[in-house]
């Protein structure tokens, strides 16, 4: 699949194999973008800014819902090629079509409602007899690098809020799944002037480099680790970022809890899309009182996920990204357990499947849990009162989202007002996101918001008018 750029199919000399991480066939080929690609890519964005621009807001709004229609007219297309590259089960990848298709819509709806305001400037000294207001306007240019875990869905939070605000956009899929996303362009590309919407293929450390350090980029919204970010926040100079750096999330369930509506939690949290989540539940915080019960029905429940075809509508566990992936996870649980941890079921890999996989005795000092465990891993981690509980859940470089499970809502509140995360929800888990929401965590977990509403405001730039009616 090519390159979209200025609204021509752009290829390459060198190529790039999409692999099924399935059963190691090649799904297709994308070319590998250098430097000059990347310029070229950047001219037809800026040259693309006045067409969009001059485009009314109702008219803006009515493309993006022909593309809500389009995509809902591809749906199962759209879902199976998502399976083929990434490896989740069919049914994960029709949900992540809805969720695309929502979040569609309410960048349609958001392109209506970009407001400014007036600015009553007589509050302040001298400025009686004037009126002001704002306008939200534009920044330019969003490049939009995007990961593989859920591609089209992420994708679409970053590009459909910019081009709702009209700004153009510069996307980088990801090298691993980027067939999707490109796909997903191309019907934008229907609906919009040449070089509102571009695609660049190839490797970040120079498709991604270049964009982040180009002058003629104006924001760069980014899905990724924690290095890269780190990365492009030095490099970016002064560019508006919005960097998602993914969770290390805690789900603490108290003794007063409902354990099987937390075991659930768990399953739904700690194994979707094979662990691959940003929002997953990473780890179990148990108190001592319950967590022999919950550990037992947990390990029940576990093993009722089917492992397999990805593309078999009764597979609830599929593949991780490749075997690489699958071996970085094997490593890790294998060095818990050699440290003291216990593996209560699972803990076997094959190829790029990794069990679901439940361990116990797990401690905060483990790297199992000091880092983001990208996998199918849900490890317990034992503790005896409430501030042991808090102080475990903080113990983490970040903060994206958490879950608290218990009946006593004064407890729940202390915890909402204690634990360091960007969203904390009472009696759910971590891994939940409505595609409205504003999204975004706080230390490591990155800076400012997704969530449709919010990421406009993240892609606009304000600007004051003031008139002296003296």
């Amino acid at each position: 699949m090519d390159m979209l750029i200025g609204g021509k199919h752009i290829s390459s000399e060198d190529l790039e194999d999409v692999v099924n991480p399935y059963n190691g066939e090649v799904i297709d080929a994308v070319p590998i973008a250098h430097r000059q690609t990347v310029d070229l890519a950047i001219a037809e964005a800026n040259k693309a800014k006045e067409s969009l621009c001059e485009m009314s807001a109702f008219k803006v709004s009515n493309k993006l819902f022909n593309v809500v229609e389009k995509l809902k007219a591809n749906r199962e297309d759209f879902a199976g090629l998502l399976t083929s590259e990434v490896g989740k089960p069919i049914n994960e990848s029709l949900v992540e079509l809805d969720r695309s298709i929502e979040t569609l819509k309410l960048a349609a709806e958001e392109a209506k409602r970009i407001y400014g305001e007036s600015v009553p400037l007589d509050a302040g000294l001298n400025g009686k007899g004037f009126f002001a207001f704002t306008q939200r306007l534009p920044l330019g240019v969003v490049a939009a690098i995007t990961p593989f875990n859920y591609p089209l869905n992420l994708t679409i939070h970053k590009i459909a809020p910019a081009i709702a605000c009209k700004n153009t956009v510069i996307v980088k899929p990801p090298t691993e799944a980027p067939l999707t996303v490109m796909k997903f362009c191309e019907l934008l590309n229907e609906e919009f002037p040449d070089g509102v919407v571009n695609t660049v293929t190839g490797y970040g450390s120079e498709v991604g480099d270049h964009l982040v350090t180009s002058p003629d980029i104006n924001k760069i919204s980014f899905t990724g680790s924690i290095t890269t970010g780190m990365m492009i926040s030095q490099k970016a100079g002064m560019k508006k970022v919005t960097l998602e750096l993914g969770g290390n999330d805690p789900m603490i369930v108290f003794a007063d809890a409902d354990i099987d509506k937390a075991v659930k939690g768990v399953i739904n949290g700690a194994f979707l899309n094979a662990g691959q989540v940003c929002m997953g539940v990473k780890r179990i915080i148990a108190d001592n009182e319950i967590a022999e019960e919950f550990a037992e029905k947990l390990v029940l429940e576990t093993e009722k996920l089917v492992m397999g075809d990805p593309s078999d509508s009764k597979t609830t566990l599929g593949t991780l990204i490749s075997e690489k992936a699958a071996m970085q996870v094997e490593e890790t649980v294998n060095n818990a357990v050699n440290e003291g941890a216990k593996i209560l079921t699972g803990g076997t890999r094959d190829g790029a499947f990794y069990e679901a996989t439940v361990i116990d005795n797990v401690t905060p000092e483990m790297d199992l849990v000091i880092n983001e465990t990208f996998g199918p891993v849900a490890p317990i981690i034992r503790v005896n009162d409430v501030d042991e509980a808090i102080n475990v859940a903080n113990d983490t470089d970040y903060g994206l989202q958490a879950g608290v499970f218990t009946n006593d809502y004064a407890l729940a509140m202390r915890c909402a007002q204690e634990i360091e995360a960007g969203t904390v929800f009472v009696n759910k888990q971590s891994t939940f996101r409505t595609d409205n929401m504003p999204f975004g965590g706080f230390k490591s977990s990155g800076v400012g918001k997704e969530g449709i509403k919010y990421a406009v405001e993240e892609m606009t730039k304000t600007k004051l008018i003031g008139l002296n009616l003296r």
